[in-house]
Order: C-alpha cells, then structure tokens, then sequence
C-alpha cells in the first residue's frame, strides 16, 4: 500500500515538473515570437497634413531603384575597381542620408525595387534597413512597389501593408473609401489591381487662404511586376480599375475649383496640379528616343508590351502636370509627351546595376506657390533637378517643369 502510495506520488510530481517545464517555455518562446523581447509601441506618425512651407515651397526627394539587400554585406554592382572593396549596401544609406541633410525635403518618394527580393532572406529586416534614414529623419515618406520588392519572403499586399505601418510613413496599401472617386464611408477600396494605389494631398501654406485646401496631388500607382501575355513573359502595368479610380479622384477635385474661385480674385489653376509616381515606364516613352530630352537615354525602354492607356488617361484628366519613375537605372532623362513631362529618377542604390564611373543619382521636384499682396495661393511652378552622389552632391540638369499660364 504504502509502496502504491510512493509511485502515485512520484509520478504525480514527475508530471509537475514537465507540465511547469513545457508552461514555462511556451511563456519564454511566446514573447520572443510576439513582441521580440521589446514593449509593442505604436507607430511613429509625421506632422500631418502635408502643406507648403512658410516660404510658399513644397520639396519631394525621389529615390529610384535603390535594390537593398542586407547591409554591409550586400557588395556594389558596376562600380570602379578601386571603389569594390568598401562598397556595399551602406554606401546607398549614406547617400540617402546626404541628401536628406543637404536637400531637407518635406517627403521622400520610394518609386519602387527598394529592396531587391533574391539578395535577401528577410524582406522586413530590408525593408527596415532600406527606409531607415527616412524614418530616422521623422520626415513624411511614401512609397510605391517595383518588380523585385515581393522576390523575397513577402509578398505584395504584405510588402505594402508593412511598409504603410512603418515609422512617418504616409503609405497606404490600396485608396480609401473617404476618396472623391467613392461614394461609400469608411474602409478600403477593394475592387481595385494591385498594391500601393493612392493620393496624397498636399495643403496650402499656413495662414494662407489656402491653407486648408489641398493645392497640389501627388499620385501614386501600382505598376505590377511580371505577368504573361498569350504565352511571352512582359513587365506589368496600371490596369484599367487604377485609371477608373484615378479619374474618379480627379472629377473630384474638378468639383471643387468653384469653392478656390471664391476664395479669391487671383489666378488659380482650373483644377489643383498633380503630379504622378509608379515604377514601370509606360510603352510611350519609347518615343522619346529620337526626340529632345534633358538628361541622358543610355538604355532601351524596359516596359509592358500591353498599353493600358495611361498617357491618354493623363492626358484627359488635364491636371497631371509631370510623372516620376524607376526601373532602367541608367536613363535619368526628362521629356515631354502631349504637354506632360515624364522624369526618370536615375539609378540610386549601390547593389543596383549601374554605369562603373558614373554617380549614383536622386531628383529632386520642387512646387512653388503664387503670392497675392497678401497671402500665398495656388501652386505656380513646377521644377526639378538631380543631385549625384560625389563630393559635393553636385546638382545637374535643373528645368522647369510646368509653370501657371
């Protein structure tokens, strides 16, 4: 009996034990699974909304194509042999860390391949590493998509839906409802293509009579990755629901140019200017080839084979005044078709292919206001430059873009 009594007791504390053993890993293996070892915080959010300075001036910094991979040992692609050795992801982040000193814009604009997908193992530890400069500066920054970022361990709804809930990001996976192009309340837009389809409004500057009016959009656009057509493998591009939803924003903002002539008897734009932002060249830049442009076309137009009509969208909407995008690293050239400018951003990152000799490169938009004798009013002008990443962060090519009639 008592020998009974022993083995209950015995095999009861045994079971104890392992019940207390297995509870306190799970408790361990939890914490390190949920919240890292670190208190969960919220989201750091920039100064919102965005709005033209003091001085009548609003600056966008585009970085192209900056192809991160995982830091210092991720090497430089298409650099000097003299460079090679100490080149590697952290010269990209030191570049984009330059400019933000030099340049202090008021946001960042990301147009696509921001990390490149096969050199990395981590997409959101690339991610992290990639935008880091942004979210340490706490400056407002937006980004699109390009055909490598979802090459990794995320894929594209993923890829958007962290990079909008990252620190002073102003990204959005897909338009919401509250847009002018919808007539519902509250959540997302859903019947839409693609990842990254969405407006910024830029307001007018403070204590202007503008300054609660969005005076200037900032479109930006999913322009896909790969997809097969009748059987041959082509670049992606905007579909025919991002147009739809696009015209819809802008009939909006058209309905509202009575309320600006109200406010005052200065000339103002019909409608407030847009400008445009998306990673893959639409197949018209083609054209430009044997035409007049400012900067430079060393390689052949990477695009869809399919054209989707987004010139021709652009163009109807009237108030799309320039377009910025990535993808071919070596064309930073602007030229202009059917009275709009389209801007290549030029190659930026290190692990990027590039031209051995010829410096990295960002550019620069910057919108300025119109002034009435008393007040600031709508945007007046629309110009742009590229900076280059040598000594001095030379500046090169700097034009005019649109400018109020």
């Amino acid at each position: 009996m008592e020998s009974a009594t022993a083995k209950w007791v015995f095999s009861f504390l045994y079971l104890a034990i392992i019940l207390l053993t297995l509870f306190s890993l799970h408790s361990q293996i939890a914490v390190k699974l949920v919240i890292g070892h670190h208190k969960p915080r919220l989201k750091r959010w920039p100064d919102l909304p965005l709005r033209f300075r003091d001085d009548g001036t609003f600056k966008i910094l585009q970085v192209a194509d900056m192809h991160y991979g995982t830091g210092a040992a991720t090497r430089c692609r298409d650099v000097l042999p003299s460079e090679f050795d100490f080149c590697s992801d952290l010269n990209t982040t030191r570049f984009l860390e330059r400019l933000i000193r030099s340049e202090k814009p008021d946001l960042i604009a990301f147009t696509g391949d921001n990390i490149f997908g096969t050199s990395t193992t981590d997409a959101a530890e690339s991610l992290f590493r990639a935008f880091g400069p942004a979210m340490d500066s706490g400056l407002p920054w937006a980004a699109v998509l390009g055909n490598h970022d979802h090459e990794s361990t995320m894929n594209r709804e993923e890829l958007m839906s962290f990079i909008s809930l990252m620190d002073y990001s102003v990204s959005q996976t897909n338009p919401s409802a509250e847009d002018p192009s919808h007539t519902g309340k509250g959540g997302r837009i859903t019947s839409i293509d693609g990842f990254g389809n969405y407006n910024l409004r830029v307001y007018g500057a403070p204590g202007s009579i503008l300054a609660n009016h969005s005076v200037l959009n900032l479109f930006f656009l999913d322009s896909g990755a790969r997809e097969v057509v009748q059987g041959i493998r082509t670049y992606g591009w905007i579909k025919e629901s991002q147009l739809h939803w696009l015209r819809g924003v802008s009939k909006g903002y058209q309905g509202q140019k009575q309320d600006l002539y109200r406010l005052s008897e200065a000339s103002l734009s019909p409608t407030p200017p847009a400008l445009g932002f998306f990673h893959i060249p639409i197949p018209e830049i083609r054209q430009l080839y044997n035409q007049k442009v400012i900067g430079h076309f060393h390689e052949a137009v990477a695009c869809s084979s399919v054209n989707s009509g987004v010139l021709q969208t652009f163009v109807s909407l009237g108030d799309v005044k320039a377009v910025f995008w990535g993808h071919d690293h070596n064309n930073e050239f602007c030229g202009k078709l059917d009275g709009i400018w389209f801007c290549y951003g030029g190659g930026f990152g290190y692990h990027a292919y590039g031209r051995a000799g010829w410096p990295r490169r960002a550019r620069v938009i910057l919108a300025e206001l119109g002034r009435s004798e008393k007040s600031w009013m709508g945007v007046e002008r629309i110009g742009t430059w590229k900076c280059l990443d040598d000594e001095k962060l030379s500046k090169i090519d700097e034009q005019i873009l649109w400018e109020l009639e």
